[in-house]
């Protein structure tokens, strides 16, 4: 009767080390983000905008006005939009939902690998996955990414569950999560797909007839989640509707299945936008001489020919490309050693079976790449066809997730660093599923018990391999630490192969000292700060564009930096240093570093509050002369301004409230409003005053402004307001910077 009771209770106890994985990824994911203001300025523009009507909410619209939405679903941006109004917009209240999704998915690992594998196995998967280091550098912004990885991890509950106890809806419901990831971003939810159908037909209950229809059910439920809001978009009339930012047709699935999918694989970032960029960081896809479409993104790729936008960039923005970009090669100080991987475009290595252990890919999700290639000949060698246990047929789930995902970014031609956060959930379930299988072997003996040495000696290497080009940056002694306790750690378990009493904590300690590099790495966003547009894991000396990363102080390391010395924070605002603060320094606002007598020279601090790593408007801030003069001469107009350049209408739609108008989305070109449409709203005395930063650039809609419109003296509105937001942006045009203001009045335009 008492053993009976003993093993309820243990069933109903905590898990101590469950608790403590989840407790480490909520101080990563979350320490110190209420000091980010604005973090990714895109993203929480539209939350801003979004929190104004139910029109704005519902279309996930990125001006206030609701003329244009952001280039993604709006699901993740209504989670946040509900975030703020309960705790008030802020950056911290922004980037929560995300930062609790991380915590989450450290849960639902374990959840999902305890039942076949054991409690060993699950803990060492919540580990890995609480300290994956591009899952931290996701989890710390509002980019939607971290919300995708939790849905994809509810659905495959709801399939295992459904599997395993014959509950067809369960199924159905898994596949409909999928559908709800659709709605978070689109074509890359769908990556997970070949697992979940390989896994319901080699492990679903029932003969074929079930198998069938259970997933023609399932699929039909994917497919009408996923389309519902696009269907209902696209199916409203374009002028009772907002404009699609970054599509070519002004079409939800034109931007799904082109700029949001097909793209991605092919590189041509024309295919649904236009060579726009996503709110994720700047695209140069369309940077030909002479391209009369380009945007103030799309100018010109450093170095590139001059082009002119619509919102007036012209060849003043190209002259400026190169300052604010920062080191066109995107290596900065950062040391490269590849399989012949180059920086890319966005610093993601050369296309090739190799491209996961490049230089630039190999920090944020690779780490355990090697360990798991072992564990998976553990895991199937004795694996047979007809004797298929729950073991092989979860191990074939989580390659099913793997392999396709992992092929797709050694392939594809357009995608961000933190897009890998994909490698994370079946990467941590793999290692504890192969650590569980290894460990049971190495105690067994054998040839099979050499497998964990083995995997333990290379995983370190290959740690080595990550951490030691940044010698220069952190001090040798992370490197020599991980080189040094792998080897020690792998002669220890050959030695208890020999030596059985040495038992299970030695493969638990040999596989801990595995974590001193990802450890180190997901805690780089909170040390040395991060790019919250392209968030991305370690100490490098520019952001993830070229831009400067966030926030942040240097962190200690052997022989290295100080602790916490050289802190750019503003601690009486609760903000990173902005560029004001730089400049009043003497420092650099873009991508120079600062030296500590003794040490290294430190990647310089964050901008602007919001870390963004383009440099492109993150640091621009409410001009206070232009809104006052705006707000002195509005007669009753219900807009109180338009603009090309989202990043100059941001601080006015997140601080103020105001009512303002994008004319050009994300990048500035979309063709959000026609001049007719613009005419009627000036007629109608809705709209009185566009402003167009830098020259005039030669678009139908540019150059109708500057015919009809009565420009407006800068001396009359820019003051020293106007003189600081200049120094603000580095001196740089058609960002956010000091531009010309135009006035109109009913029937001018005419």
């Amino acid at each position: 009767m008492r053993t009976t009771d003993n093993r309820r209770r243990s069933k109903r106890s905590a898990d101590y080390y469950l608790i403590a994985s989840m407790l480490l990824a909520a101080f990563l994911n979350m320490y110190l983000i209420w000091t980010d203001k604005y973090v990714n300025t895109y993203y929480t523009t539209a939350v801003a905008s979004m929190m104004k009507n139910f029109h704005n909410f519902f279309y996930g619209t990125l001006d206030s006005g609701g003329f244009v939405t952001v280039d993604k679903p709006p699901l993740t941006f209504m989670i946040q939009t509900l975030f703020a109004f309960i705790f008030g917009l802020h950056g911290w209240s922004v980037i929560l939902p995300q930062a609790l999704s991380g915590v989450g998915s450290v849960l639902l690992i374990y959840l999902l690998v305890k039942p076949s594998f054991g409690t060993g196995a699950a803990r060492i998967g919540a580990l890995v996955m609480a300290c994956t280091p591009v899952a931290v550098a996701v989890s710390r912004t509002n980019n939607i990414d971290s919300m995708l990885v939790f849905a994809l991890l509810l659905a495959a509950w709801f399939l295992f569950k459904g599997v395993k106890q014959g509950k067809m809806w369960a199924v159905i419901v898994g596949f409909g999560l999928i559908g709800v990831g659709f709605n978070i971003k689109m074509l890359e939810a769908y990556m997970v797909l070949p697992a979940f159908y390989f896994f319901y037909i080699i492990a679903g209950i029932g003969g074929w007839k079930k198998k069938v229809t259970t997933l023609i059910a399932s699929t039909v439920a994917c497919a009408v989640i996923s389309l519902s809001w696009a269907v209902i978009v696209d199916s409203t009339p374009a002028d009772q509707r907002p404009y699609i930012g970054s599509s070519q047709t002004n079409s939800v699935l034109n931007l799904a299945f082109g700029y949001n999918g097909v793209s991605r694989l092919t590189g041509d970032r024309n295919t649904g936008g236009s060579g726009k960029s996503d709110g994720g960081g700047a695209d140069f896809g369309s940077m030909k001489p002479g391209n009369g479409s380009s945007s103030s993104t799309d100018q010109a790729a450093p170095g590139g020919a001059p082009g002119s936008g619509p919102n007036g960039g012209g060849a003043n923005a190209n002259a400026n490309a190169g300052a604010m970009f920062g080191n066109p090669g995107f290596g900065g100080e950062r040391p490269t050693m590849n399989f012949g991987g180059g920086g890319g475009m966005f610093n993601t290595g050369t296309a090739g079976p190799l491209r996961l252990f490049q230089s630039e890919l190999s920090g944020q999700a690779s780490w355990m790449l090697p360990f798991v290639l072992f564990g998976c000949i553990a895991l199937f060698a004795n694996f047979r066809l007809r004797q298929m246990t729950w073991k092989h047929k979860e191990a074939l789930f989580w390659l099913g997730w793997l392999i396709p995902v992992a092929g797709f970014f050694s392939m594809a031609g357009f995608f961000h660093q933190y897009y890998l956060i994909m490698l994370a959930p079946p990467v941590a379930a793999l290692t504890g599923a192969g650590w569980a299988e290894m460990t049971k072997q190495w105690r067994e003996g054998g040839w099979k018990a050499w497998l964990l040495p083995a995997a333990v000696l290379l995983t370190a290497g290959f740690s080595w391999y990550i951490v030691q080009p940044y010698d220069s940056v952190i001090g040798k002694g992370w490197s020599i630490a991980i080189a040094v306790t792998g080897v020690l750690a792998a002669l220890w378990l050959i030695a208890g192969i020999f030596k059985q009493p040495l038992g299970k904590p030695a493969a638990i300690l040999g596989f801990l000292i595995l974590l001193i590099g990802p450890m180190y790495w997901a805690l780089t966003p909170i040390t040395y700060g991060q790019s919250s547009m392209t968030p991305a894991a370690g100490p490098d000396s520019v952001g993830g564009m070229g831009g400067s990363r966030g926030g942040g102080f240097a962190m200690a390391a052997p022989g290295g930096l100080d602790w916490p010395g050289g802190t750019n924070r503003d601690g009486a605002n609760g903000r990173t240093g902005s560029s004001e603060d730089a400049s009043a320094n003497g420092s650099s606002t873009d991508n120079g570093s600062r030296s500590t007598a003794g040490a290294p020279a430190v990647p310089s601090q964050s901008t602007n509050s919001s870390g963004g790593g383009l440099g492109r408007g993150e640091g621009s801030s409410l001009d206070e002369g232009l809104y006052q003069y705006l707000k002195d001469n509005n007669t009753g107009e219900k807009y109180l301004f338009a603009a090309f350049d989202y990043t100059t209408l941001a601080p006015y739609i997140i601080e103020q409230g105001e009512n303002v108008i994008s004319l050009g989305g994300f990048s500035g070109s979309d063709p959000v409003l026609s001049v007719d449409r613009v005419q009627e709203l000036i007629n109608s005395g809705q709209l009185k005053y566009i402003y167009m930063s830098g020259r005039g650039g030669s678009s139908t809609l540019t150059q109708w402004i500057q015919d009809h419109g009565t420009e407006v003296p800068s001396s009359e509105w820019e003051g020293t307001s106007g003189q600081n937001q200049t120094a603000d942006t580095g001196g740089r045009t058609g960002f956010g910077s000091s531009g010309t203001l135009y006035e109109f009045t009913p029937d001018q335009g005419e």
